[in-house]
């Protein structure tokens, strides 16, 4: 799996979104991030081990506790994949916006000369008599 999608499958868990949400603060333990959450230390590990596999965060390694830190790199590689299909459907809606400008130009130009939307008032049809 290429890093794009293991940072994207790590952020598909509300759980690990919140920690990366924390730790966007400031550096903490595993402890102090643990505290937050109504799951066993060892399940706040697991979700730290996805969020390292996937380069979001470092634990340095040495004695316990260890902070973990948030590697904002990431951040930088997500944003220019986002910014990319972003100017694409920017470009989408300037050419949306250019075309419902062009119709509203039209449509104010057929009624200055006296046109009208609909059938004519005496055009022949069943209904207007």
């Amino acid at each position: 799996m290429d890093r794009l999608s293991q940072v994207f499958a790590a952020l598909a868990d509300e759980t690990r979104r919140d920690m990366v949400a924390r730790l966007a603060d400031g550096d903490a333990t595993v402890s102090q991030l643990a505290g937050s959450y109504r799951m066993t230390l060892q399940a706040v590990y697991k979700h730290l081990r996805v969020l390292e596999h996937a380069g979001l965060v470092t634990r340095p390694p040495g004695p316990q506790p260890r902070r973990v830190h948030l590697e904002v790199e990431v951040f930088d590689l997500m944003d220019a994949w986002t910014e990319r299909y972003r100017r694409r459907a920017e470009q989408r809606y300037r050419r949306l916006d250019a075309v419902l400008a062009e119709m509203r130009d039209e449509e104010s130009q057929h009624e200055q000369r006296g046109g009208h939307r609909g059938r004519p008032e005496d055009s022949g049809h069943p209904d207007d008599s």
